[in-house]
């Protein structure tokens, strides 16, 4: 008679009890004991960029989920462990005699690193491990395997592999019991006694002391000195079990070394928010039926959203991804005539996005985080690149660029480059950690390939510090696909700072709530205040250059240049992993052909002060904000979205997967025409 399963459940990107596949693989195991366990990973806390607005939701996710299990069974609860994985896990598996390890596959680069390790450490120890997929629609390992190897580089080529795959698998209730997390074979006891008896078992366990095993080791990239929003000592690995009167409880932003009086809570987080927002937005079935992600508008504010900002629960798994799609498709059959748009641009679309990218990064691995090492990313001379040492490792902290591009990173993040929209997109990321999709989009477009011409890299960590749905790799493909280093190359387009957001929203509302200098300032000028006459700006109560900062480029000037710039680089034809690239020379010889300097010509940076730029707007000691006095909620554009496209719209990036549909079609055609011709010609 075989041994009864003892299972710990590791919880890393499923903080949820529905549709959870694997904690049913778990639960299908019939085990004897379940031990539901969150490893608070070093690697995570100092080596990813990770802002206070990200910490705050994970914790509120993780609290969320806890208080689940214990509704679901009162003698248990997330069993928060802290310290390394590969190091702490084989101590509980020994000291809890585990039997089987369960988890979610977690598909990214630095998911499969951890987890080979894990797997490694596992075998010896005599522990199965169980994974399964259930973070995306489908397995990016499938689909990367069914695609030989290769990137999925547009979203026809991923439906093409899936449309082999199957439906969508159909998201599974959740458990109505939970074994209980016992040491051998003790009896059922109260829950204070249970988790007093583990920490017991963990006793003489030496606490974690490092800052992870990624990266140089005394690096802390949320650190203060490093612009992250650490301002204290770290101490939640101080005990490997937590504060004694809290065993195995959440972490507080406190023990992360971050003042929670700086966060703005404005996207809350957790598996029944997530839910409740779900069945609201499932509900009205016109606007399911009739999403289209480019007709929504960039000026709305995270409290008053045109789209679904599902996206945080998507990234931690707060919410299935099975259990959104099934939802839509319920909620588009009730609507009359059925669903009115289909992907790219509806809801369905905007998942199988979330899966190509995944399954881009999939097949790429690291180097998909950046430039060099890339395989599908052109390469541009761009400033501000990554710098690697000799030995090609990235170098940790960056080397100071040049002075010029230096400065306009540092007025670009903290929203202070003399263009209210701009600034007002980055202020509002900054401060709640979210930005609409189209605004995401002229940020990205104005740091690199449009006004700065700074590397993509730069404005990921940027969104990666920020963003509460920051994903590994969605962020960096969206950055590839906006600067035109991949998935898209129509660089010729590009975002009006003055006539997209004019579109959506001529009052210029975002503005003039993340922008409070300005508020005052007629709709005429609201977007190009620099514009307004002398009188106009006294009248507002802004002087530009004095109250306000004056423009920190010519925005005409260097979107010409830099469309020379990316011609030039379109026809060098040099990726990531170009020769030219690996050895160093692909700049000097970039510039050679376009003509232009290692480092931007200086501009006038005497206008540069900003004396009413609001406190919260401003950057104190390590660049931290604060929320006192920022802009509460509300509506963010007053204003309907015009009906007339421009051609800086999104609708353009969504248009360029038909064009390369039409493109693949034609050739087919031609080739077959081709062939066919030949046939006949052999008869004759």
């Amino acid at each position: 008679m075989s041994k009864a399963a003892r299972v710990l459940y590791w919880f890393r990107t499923d903080l949820r009890l529905h549709d959870s596949p694997a904690l049913q693989a778990a639960l299908d195991l019939k085990p004897a004991a379940l031990f539901p366990v969150w490893c608070w990973d070093p690697n995570y806390v100092y080596k990813h960029r990770v802002g206070i607005n990200r910490f705050r939701f994970l914790l509120e996710s993780m609290t969320a989920l806890s208080k689940n299990i214990t509704s679901t069974q009162s003698k248990s609860q997330l069993l928060v462990v802290r310290g390394e994985p590969t190091e702490l896990l084989p101590e509980l598996w020994k000291r809890w005699n585990i039997t089987h390890l369960v988890i979610e596959k977690d598909p990214s680069a630095y998911g499969r690193r951890r987890d080979r390790l894990i797997r490694e450490a596992a075998k010896k120890s005599n522990v199965e491990v169980v994974a399964v997929q259930g973070h995306h629609l489908y397995d990016p390992e499938e689909v990367v395997k069914r695609n030989k190897g290769k990137p999925t580089m547009a979203l026809s080529t991923l439906q093409k592999i899936v449309a082999n795959m199957g439906d969508v698998p159909k998201p599974i209730d959740a458990p109505t019991d939970l074994p209980l997390p016992t040491l051998n074979d003790s009896k059922s006891k109260p829950l204070k006694d249970t988790l007093s008896e583990l920490a017991t078992s963990l006793d003489g366990l030496p606490h974690y002391t490092g800052k992870g095993r990624e990266g140089p080791a005394s690096v802390d990239l949320n650190s203060s000195e490093l612009s992250g929003q650490r301002d204290e000592k770290v101490t939640c690995y101080e005990t490997v079990s937590g504060d004694a009167s809290e065993l195995f409880g959440v972490p507080t932003l406190a023990s992360l070394g971050m003042d929670a009086s700086k966060v703005r809570d404005t996207i809350k987080g957790g598996e029944p928010l997530a839910l409740e927002k779900l069945a609201k937005i499932c509900k009205d079935a016109e606007y399911v039926a009739t999403f289209a992600k480019p007709k929504t508008s960039p000026g709305d504010s995270a409290e008053d959203p045109s789209t679904t900002l599902m996206s945080p629960y998507l990234k931690f798994g707060c919410l299935s991804v099975r259990k959104f799609w099934w939802d839509v498709e319920e909620a588009k059959k009730k609507y009359k005539g059925g669903s009115k748009t289909g992907p790219p641009e509806n809801l369905n679309g905007q998942l199988l996005f979330r899966d190509m990218y995944a399954c881009a990064e999939h097949a790429i691995g690291d180097d998909f985080q950046r430039v060099r090492g890339n395989e599908v990313c052109r390469y541009m001379d761009w400033y501000l690149p990554t710098q690697y040492d000799k030995n090609g490792e990235v170098i940790v902290p960056r080397p100071a660029g040049d002075a010029v591009s230096e400065a306009r990173l540092s007025a670009y993040k903290l929203g202070q480059t003399g263009f209210p929209w701009i600034d007002a997109l980055m202020r509002q990321l900054r401060l709640e950690g979210w930005m609409h999709h189209l605004g995401r989009h002229s940020v990205a477009a104005f740091l690199t390939r449009g006004q700065c011409w700074i590397s993509w890299e730069r404005g990921a960590e940027i969104f990666d510090e920020y963003l509460i749905d920051w994903d590994p790799c969605s962020n960096p493909g969206n950055w590839m696909w906006l600067s035109c280093s991949a998935f898209f190359t129509q660089y010729f387009r590009l975002y009006g700072l003055a006539t997209f957001p004019a579109k959506y929203d001529k009052t210029g509302a975002l503005v003039r709530k993340y922008c409070p200098e300005l508020a005052k300032f007629p709709d005429k000028y609201i977007y190009e205040p620099f514009n307004a006459p002398k009188d106009v700006q006294q009248q507002a109560g802004c002087i530009i250059g004095k109250d306000y900062p004056f423009p920190m480029l010519d925005e005409k000037e260097t979107k010409g240049d830099n469309m020379q710039r990316m011609k030039i680089c379109y026809q060098a034809n040099l990726h990531g992993t170009s020769k030219e690239v690996l050895e160093g020379k692909a700049d000097a010889m970039l510039r050679k052909k376009h003509g232009f300097k290692d480092a931007p010509e200086e501009f006038d940076w005497s206008n540069r002060p900003g004396a009413k730029i609001p406190d919260w707007a401003k950057a104190p000691k390590g660049e931290e904000h604060t929320t006192e006095g920022a802009p509460n909620g509300g509506n963010g554009a007053s204003a309907k979205k015009e009906e007339e496209d421009e051609e800086d719209s999104d609708d353009v990036a969504y248009g360029q997967e038909e064009e390369q549909k039409k493109e693949r079609g034609g050739k087919k055609r031609k080739a077959a025409v081709k062939q066919e011709n030949g046939k006949s010609k052999k008869k004759k």
